[in-house]
């Protein structure tokens, strides 16, 4: 396993940026001709973008997690982007952060490591606005990811973006722009499953969970209670929980258990 930190520059940001990776390597017994060379290369590695909330970096789910020995037991690669506040959208007054993740991203990360382009070998998650952007890549792009699991996430801005704090209010008209379009738009999660529910694409698997005593529990509901009804193909939990780390440190090994082909895949790998 390697844990690699890549700065680089996004022509789509106009701006440096980085990414988090961590990538699981083979350690297959030496060749006879080349006595200590533990390390080989592999096959394309199946991979989940990791995505990070409102108030943290690319470098909070290793720091706050065990991430790295969880995804070492499955081999598979991670990728942990740095988006700021962005609420993984193209900003109305800020840097196209949608444009970002969803295009640039991952032709950056393939083009630096051997990363498959297979739907069936990509997945993304999230913590609170993570989780919004992880419902949002999954259900704006379904054919390009199996799988998207939201904790805890903020996954009805339509509801909740004229909520809260003047300087709340204020900071959403800068990402999103004009409030009252916000409903039905391409940032409403509610209105992007029904949308997908009707066109006949590939369905990736979604799972969502939130603590009963979370803020955005009630959001949570809201978009349960959608997806349900539209009949996605949504896993749901919830339990007892706050908006903290020690129930996402949980809950994100209960994510790459649900994964789909998970369960045993590289159990035996040394």
């Amino acid at each position: 396993m390697a844990l690699i930190h890549c700065d680089f520059f996004s022509h789509t940001l106009g701006l440096s940026t980085a990414m988090t990776v961590i990538l699981p390597l083979a350690r297959p017994q030496a060749e006879p001709n080349l006595p200590g060379t533990p390390w080989a290369p592999r096959r394309t590695y199946q991979t989940l973008y990791l995505l990070h909330g409102m108030s943290d970096d690319h470098t909070i789910w290793q720091r706050r997690t065990s991430i790295e020995r969880y995804a070492d037991a499955l081999g598979i690669a991670v990728v942990m982007p740095a988006v700021a506040r962005s609420f993984y959208t193209d900003m109305a007054s800020g840097p196209a952060y949608w444009s970002f993740i969803s295009e640039e991203l991952p032709a950056v990360a393939r083009a630096l490591f051997p990363f498959s382009e297979a739907r069936e070998d990509n997945f993304v998650a999230g913590l609170s606005m993570g989780g919004y952007g992880a419902f949002k890549l999954a259900l704006r792009h379904p054919e390009r990811f199996a799988a998207a699991a939201s904790l805890s996430g903020a996954l009805n801005v339509a509801a909740s973006a004229k909520r809260g704090p003047k300087e709340w209010i204020r900071e959403r008209r800068l990402i999103f722009g004009n409030l009252e379009k916000l409903p039905g738009s391409e940032n409403d999660l509610l209105a992007l499953a029904g949308q997908l529910a009707q066109s006949g694409r590939p369905q990736p698997a979604l799972y969502q969970w939130c603590g009963t005593e979370d803020f955005l529990y009630q959001d949570n509901l809201a978009f349960r209670d959608c997806a349900r009804q539209k009949g996605l193909d949504l896993t749901y939990e919830e339990g007892p929980g706050s908006h903290e780390w020690q129930y996402w440190d949980t809950m994100i090994q209960r994510v790459l258990e649900w994964l789909p082909g998970f369960k045993s895949i590289n159990r035996s790998m040394p």
